[in-house]
């Protein structure tokens, strides 16, 4: 077994293994139950880890990871109405409250 995804939010951990679950890719979750632990334990320590049961497996698994990461990345955007740079989760610019043009 070989470590490939770990992450604090459980949902994003969860949403990782189903992708590559449906790509045929056998895993295993450790630290299911471990939060309750928090507080003793180190909070890195109770973080959902993803686990490939078959080493071969490896190298497709990270790969699908990697393109789930660069699929998802959003670029900050210019305001159109007064220029200002607004981050990438605005919908609406910061500074005019335009909205943002697509």
């Amino acid at each position: 077994m070989k470590l490939i995804y770990t992450n604090e939010n459980r949902f994003i951990v969860n949403n990782i293994k189903n992708i590559i679950q449906n790509a045929g890719i056998e895993l295993f979750i450790k630290n299911e139950y471990i939060s309750g632990a928090a507080g003793d334990l180190s909070p890195f320590d109770t973080w959902l880890e993803l686990w490939v049961t078959q080493d071969s497996d490896y190298d497709k698994a990270i790969k699908l990871i990697s393109s789930i990461n660069h699929t998802n990345t959003s670029h900050d955007w210019f305001c159109t109405q007064c220029h200002e740079k607004n981050d990438a989760s605005f919908e609406f610019c910061w500074q005019c409250l335009n909205e943002k043009q697509n």
